[in-house]
Order: C-alpha cells, then structure tokens, then sequence
C-alpha cells in the first residue's frame, strides 16, 4: 500500500497565513460594509519599477520574433544577470562574489525551503524564535525533529530574539550544524551589526558548521555601519549561503525571481569527517529539480541595477520605509514598545496581551490587519508585526483607525 510522509503529520494545523485569510475572510463576510486594510503578509502594493517593464516588454517581444526566441535557458540563470548580481550587490560592497556562484530561482521562499535536502538527516538545526515558518516546517517535513510540545518541536535548537538581546540571539551553547539567520529581520524587522555577524562566522568556522543567512530585505537597509551581506564579513565564505530577492525590492512577488549564493569555497562534511563542498551539490540540486526563470523576468530583473533602475528601486523602499516610519510614530503616541521600521519594513510591537486576542480586536474594532507574533514561534507572543506594505492613503487610514481604537 502507498504510504504517507508522517513527517508531515508534525506540522501544525494550518500554515500561518492561510491562518490568517480565513479569519479575515470571515470578518468580510460577517462585515461586507467595512474596507478591511491589510498590513499582515509582507506583499508589496506599488507596481514593478518602469526600468523593469521597459525591460520586460522587450524581451516578450523578443520572444515574438524567430531570430531572438529563446527556448530553455541555463538553469543557474542566464549569465547577463548573473554578472549583474555578482558586480552590484556584492563587488561594489567589497564581497568577494563571482557569476558562476549565483543561482538565479523563483523565490528566496522556495530556495531556503529546498536548500537542506542537501544536509544529513541527523543535521543538528538551530533557528530563531520568533522565525520566518518556512525554516522550520521545511525541516519538520523532511524529519530533522521530534514532535510538537509545549510550543516547540523536538530535537531543534531555538534560539531565542527578545527584548532583552534587542532581538538579535545569542551563540547556541550546546552543538549545531546549520544556523538559520535572517538581517534585516522577518519577522521583527531588526538588523544585526558587523561586529555581531562576525561573531557568527566565527563560531561557524569553529564549529563546522554552516550559516543559511537570509538577506530578502537588504535593499531597506539605510544604516550604512550595517552589512548588506555576510560576505562583507571575513571567512564567510567558507561558512555561508546567502538567499536575495527581487520581490521586496523591486515589487517581483508576482513575477517570481530571486538568487541564492554558494560560494565556491563553502564547505560541509560526508559521515566519516571528509570535507565536501556544496556549490557542485546545489548544483546538481538545481539542475535536476528546476527549469530556470523565464528569460523576460531574468531581463527585468537585470535591468534593477540599470542607471534608473537603481533609482527606482531606492524609491520604491523609501516610499515603504515613510509607511514604516508612520507606523512607528503612531505607535510611540500610543506608548507601545517597538522595534523595526528603520531599515526594515517591518514594526514589532509589543502588544501587551495574547497575539491572536490582539489581531482579532484590531481586525474586528478598526478592520485592519496585522500578522500576530505567536505564529512566529514562541518568543513572539505578545507581539504583533505590522507592515509597511500598502500604499501611503491606507496606511494612515489604518493608523488612525488603530490609534481610535486603542485610545
């Protein structure tokens, strides 16, 4: 008889987000009259910047022509944006990047899912808490941990963000293998300095082991004593890999690209302690499991670091980080604590009551939604995540309601 993966019997009841619609689908349901504003899932609102559509229109109709159609391109990506990754976003900031160590993909999403099959079923996991759920259920799902207890799965280090380590966390005190790092962060929307990182690299090097460092939101950083890549850090690459997006910073998360990075030198261990790298392994991975973005996304993406793409891009953050900033300051009047907001989209708030009470008394008193820290793990009880993606009319409208709300 065909039997199932009971892996997947761990897993919660329902992923956070699909949560989340349901409850709101059932408040517009009970309440059709009321224009229910949404600041929960972290999807942009502004269109694609003109660099990208100019690029975009072009390669389609580059497609239309028999002399210029493309049929199956590189899997890895195509080398024009390839190139265009390793010069712009690590060359210019003194990372020892080259093309062929970049992978191009259809979402950071699916890549930090997909990056640990590489990794030995007994791999000792650590992960944030609160974290990005797609780092944890992808382990529970391929069977790295016990079952789920008091808040917890099994056999995981998590490593704990509060207030009190301004939600950056400590080294783990016990063996790990693969450490899961996000900066700025998602949830909390707090960024981590050099000095911190290094700390991390070392203790990678030290204890060979491997940093998956999540670096979506780069593009909001406007601090510029912090780093936009763990390959600013010295020995990285040896220790690291690093996932980008194009959905944040140039409004692709209905387009679909994004890149992973596996320098050459970056290394893990077969069962009898022999080194092993893993770009050929992820290449393999890539190679067997996927077809390559389209080839008009790869041009739009490419023309990102246009001349006026670059600037469009840092214009679409900042219209995000102005929300973020209104969302701080309405939040400081109403005496909440927080963090996040200044280079990054995200505002944590310490809501002073039960996640979950606080989404549904915002949702069903002012009709805006947030996403409530508890499905972030643990750690984020009490808080709720507030994002800065709606357009500038909706997210002062939502303030206000909040603040009538809470007054």
């Amino acid at each position: 008889m065909i039997t199932i993966n009971e892996h997947y019997l761990k897993l919660q009841a329902s992923y956070l987000f699909s949560d989340i619609a349901r409850r709101v689908a059932a408040f517009q349901a009970n309440n059709p009259h009321v224009e229910v504003i949404k600041l929960g899932i972290g999807d942009v609102t502004k269109p694609l910047p003109p660099a990208c559509i100019a690029a975009f229109h072009q390669a389609v109709d580059e497609m239309a022509d028999d002399a210029s159609f493309r049929g199956y391109g590189p899997e890895q990506g195509y080398a024009f944006l390839r190139e265009a990754i390793a010069t712009h976003d690590f060359q210019a900031r003194g990372a020892d990047i080259q093309a062929d160590e970049i992978f191009v993909s259809d979402g950071a999403k699916c890549d930090t899912g997909n990056i640990q099959e590489l990794f030995g079923q007994q791999t000792r996991i650590a992960i944030p808490d609160p974290v990005y759920p797609v780092y944890l259920d992808t382990n529970v799902m391929a069977g790295r941990t016990g079952n789920y207890k008091d808040g917890r799965y099994e056999g995981i280090v998590y490593l704990d963000s509060t207030r009190e380590n301004n939600f950056v966390p400590s080294l783990p005190t016990e063996n790990v293998d693969l450490i899961y790092l996000c900066f700025p962060n998602n949830p909390t929307g707090s960024t981590i300095t050099r000095a911190e990182l290094q700390t991390w690299v070392d203790f990678a090097r030290d204890n060979k082991a491997l940093i998956l460092f999540d670096a979506a939101y780069e593009v909001f950083i406007r601090d510029e004593s912090l780093p936009h890549s763990i390959y600013e850090i010295p020995g990285a690459r040896e220790v690291a890999i690093e996932f980008r997006s194009y959905s944040k910073s140039a409004g692709f998360t209905g387009t679909r690209c994004a890149y992973t990075v596996v320098p050459k030198e970056c290394r893990a261990y077969d069962s009898k302690g022999g080194t092993q790298f893993v770009h050929p392994l992820w290449n393999r991975r890539h190679c067997t499991k996927f077809n390559g973005v389209s080839y008009p996304v790869q041009r739009a993406a490419e023309a990102v670091y246009s001349i006026d793409g670059k600037v469009q891009i840092k214009e679409l953050a900042d219209y995000y980080l102005e929300n973020a900033a209104h969302v701080r300051q309405e939040m400081a009047r109403l005496n909440f604590n927080f963090v996040g907001g200044e280079n990054s989209p995200y505002v944590w708030i310490n809501g002073g009551r039960d996640s979950w009470e606080f989404f549904d008394m915002l949702l069903n008193k002012a009709g805006v939604v947030c996403t409530p820290g508890a499905g972030f793990g643990r750690c984020g009880n009490g808080y709720i995540r507030i994002s800065a993606f709606n357009s500038h009319e909706n997210v002062q409208k939502a303030m206000a309601r909040i603040h009538q709300a809470l007054s």
